[in-house]
């Protein structure tokens, strides 16, 4: 590991379950900025500070979220079902029925974050917003309960760096890169 800028540690893909599980974090701190928003909105509109964190949020789950799930879907679940692990197939077939779920409603909640970070709506729905972030919180809670474990248990270090290599290449990095 090594520090990055902001001085937080992050893991090399020569550990690419550690760096899904960073993703994680980084999708839970995401949606804590959507819930900040949603009760910053009433009072404050689209203000300045609205519209940052309506951008970061579209940045975050408009590129990096979709590299996670393509690294799970394309890579990391194949594995898990070559390797034999117990109860592969069911994980798989449920986390990429959620998957298609989450891009459904972010596909909503876009528009509507487009529109903030433009400052011409001051207003989030929240039913939404809610589903949305406890969709997410729900999901990354199995998979880091479930699946990670699951991983760790049933890839070889062959796997590992298949899985790593292709988490690399997907965000046109060296393997040894960092987040």
């Amino acid at each position: 590991m090594t520090a990055s800028l902001l001085g937080a540690a992050a893991p090399g893909f020569d550990r690419p379950l550690a760096v899904l599980e960073a993703c994680h974090g980084r999708i839970t701190k995401q949606c804590n900025t959507l819930e900040k928003l949603l009760a910053h909105l009433p009072e404050h509109g689209a203000d300045a500070q609205a519209q940052q964190a309506a951008r970061a949020v579209l940045a975050y789950f408009d590129t990096a979220a979709v590299h996670h799930h393509d690294d799970e879907e394309r890579n990391l679940f194949p594995l898990l079902e070559q390797a034999g692990a117990p109860g592969a197939c069911e994980l798989v077939e449920t986390l990429t029925l959620e998957h298609d779920a989450q891009a459904l409603v972010w596909r909503r909640l876009r528009t509507e974050l487009q529109a903030i970070a433009a400052g011409t709506v001051a207003a989030l729905d929240a039913d939404l917003t809610r589903r949305f972030v406890d969709m997410n919180r729900t999901h990354l809670e199995f998979e880091n309960t479930h699946v990670l474990p699951l991983a760790r248990q049933a890839l070889g270090a062959a796997d590992l760096e298949r899985l790593g290599r292709a988490m690399a290449a997907r965000r046109g990095v060296s393997y040894e890169g960092r987040l």
